[in-house]
């Protein structure tokens, strides 16, 4: 398989596995088999393959460490970086050169079809992992569900995605609030369609980011199914969000970024509340811009046209191998 899955991608449906299988889908046939597409994890090199390192965690993730040895870097013919941040922060931390090696390909999403949403309960939805913080956006929530009757908030939010049932653990009590909630519905995780489908009902997105990403699908897709986006700037959310969301100041201090993002959240609600065309085209105009920007049709397109110029490049089995003076990095 071009599009390598490994001990623990196999079990995964996160973000990551998601939008490798969905590129790997439009992929022809007769050119991934000259490649070895290898995401996040390094472990077995296959020489006679044209090699793409598909980076998506963070540099100080040790998986990734071993780029800073210049013969490790050696063995691989194309780095792809899924956001400008993050090749930066690899090319700062791991003294990667800034050459035509690197390339910065955006997460790819299908695009929402427009739906008309029921205006009589204003909805929130959080659909991301719990430790990216819905510790802040539970107890900010109860208190705003004593303020406003008419909403209510949609969690999907499960360490399940990545396999890890596990990891739920010291989450349980957070989950029992969501649960024992009368306006929070607790989903834990959910197939990426149920998840879509919930989005085409929310209005507001609301992430009190406190995990450092490289890029959020889940900010992507709610731009893109016309949601206001609330969320804070940490790490590469600002680069994904393109500066045009609700986004607020990042605070260090869990209670102070709780106090920060009550009153932001507030006013989106109040500002879903008296919705008027001057929203509807701002949301429109979000949409627009992730729906060309993280489209799966153009994305899919730079993919394939990176593997035919590199496929040009190493067209033999004898051009791909790796330098004898490196094959130690292969045992």
């Amino acid at each position: 398989m071009a599009f390598e899955e490994n001990e623990i991608s196999k079990k995964s449906q996160g973000g990551t596995e998601q939008v490798k299988r969905m590129i790997a889908s439009y992929m022809p046939e007769e050119i991934v088999d000259n490649f070895q597409i290898i995401c996040s994890r390094v472990r077995d090199i296959e020489q006679d393959k044209i090699r793409i390192y598909w980076l998506h965690d963070l540099p100080e993730d040790p998986e990734t460490n071993h780029l800073k040895d210049q013969n490790s870097r050696n063995r691989f013919h194309k780095y792809v970086f899924c956001g400008y941040w993050q090749y930066n922060r690899y090319i700062d931390m791991l003294g990667i050169p800034r050459d035509d090696k690197c390339v910065v390909f955006d997460t790819p999403i299908v695009p929402f079809k427009n739906v008309k949403k029921d205006n009589d309960k204003i909805r929130l939805i959080y659909t991301s992992t719990p430790q990216r913080g819905l510790e802040l956006l539970v107890p900010v929530f109860n208190e705003l569900s004593k303020k406003y009757d008419n909403i209510h908030l949609d969690v999907f939010s499960s360490f399940e995605i990545y396999g890890w049932p596990e990891a739920n653990k010291p989450y349980e009590e957070l989950f029992n609030m969501c649960k024992n909630h009368p306006s929070i519905t607790y989903h834990g995780f959910k197939p990426n369609d149920e998840v879509r489908a919930a989005y085409e009902k929310a209005h507001i997105f609301a992430y009190p980011s406190i995990w450092p990403e490289c890029n959020s699908r889940a900010l992507i897709e709610a731009m893109s199914a016309g949601l206001l986006c609330v969320h804070s700037n940490y790490a590469g959310l600002s680069d994904t969000s393109g500066n045009l969301t609700v986004m607020y100041q990042y605070e260090e201090d869990k209670n102070k970024h709780a106090n920060k993002f009550y009153q932001v959240l507030d006013h989106a609600i109040n500002v879903i509340k008296n919705r008027d065309d001057s929203l509807d085209n701002y949301l429109r105009f979000v949409k627009a811009y992730s729906d060309n920007r993280y489209n799966i049709s153009k994305i899919s397109g730079q993919w394939k046209d990176l593997l035919e110029q590199l496929l040009k490049q190493y067209p033999t089995e004898e051009s791909r191998k790796i330098p004898a003076e490196i094959f130690l990095y292969n045992t």
